[in-house]
């Protein structure tokens, strides 16, 4: 198994899976829950599109800002700019060097910084996709791999920081998707409505 692919080009498979999934939500379905129980749908369009535009100012190592939350989603033509800022996004990950050295004012190694945003973009793409009763997300195998190493990494400060809840048991024979979700407080078998 391939596990020196770079992240841009794990964050490529990974946009191939979220695009359209954003591109496939509803206009009815914004106002409901999703696994993140913090997030409805719209809210959760909103924190992605975010995190997918601020990653950028990362990758080019500059200071993002996380403040504030714009309402993409109110100012229309959302699921098209998802697709734009996501594209942008490979492509400043794909920029020389922007996979070294350290990034953003907390001057995290930039490596981690871009498998938290093939994190995000992959967990939330299942996300979405739950919420609004589409097929699950498919995950290439190599970026399970990636972000279950990251995350074993990542958790003991993501759950300090409330960023990760507790993990979540997984059944006999769990995939290697379902045991990744548990791992950042996901319910892997979560599905709207509340049933299983």
């Amino acid at each position: 198994m391939d596990t020196t692919a770079k992240v841009s080009e794990l964050l490529a498979l990974a946009a191939t899976r979220a695009v359209p999934v954003v591109r496939a939500i509803p206009d009815d379905r914004l106002g409901d829950p999703t696994p993140c129980a913090d997030y409805d749908v719209r809210a959760l369009v909103n924190h992605l599109l975010q995190v997918v535009v601020q990653f950028q100012e990362l990758a080019a190592k500059r200071d993002s800002d996380f403040s504030a939350t714009p309402d993409y989603v109110g100012e229309g033509g959302w699921r098209e700019r998802f697709a734009v800022e996501t594209g942008r996004l490979v492509d400043a990950c794909g920029e020389p060097g922007a996979d070294q050295g350290t990034t953003g004012a907390m001057d995290m190694p930039a490596g981690t910084v871009g498998c938290m945003a093939l994190l995000d973009l992959t967990v939330h793409a299942w996300d979405l996709a739950r919420a609004t009763g589409q097929e699950p997300v498919a995950v290439d195998e190599r970026v399970v791999l990636r972000l279950t190493e990251a995350v074993e990494g990542m958790a003991p400060m993501a759950r300090k920081m409330g960023v990760f809840g507790e993990p979540v048991a997984v059944r006999e024979g769990a995939s290697g998707v379902e045991r990744l979700l548990a791992a950042t407080g996901r319910d892997p078998y979560w599905v709207a409505g509340g049933g299983q």
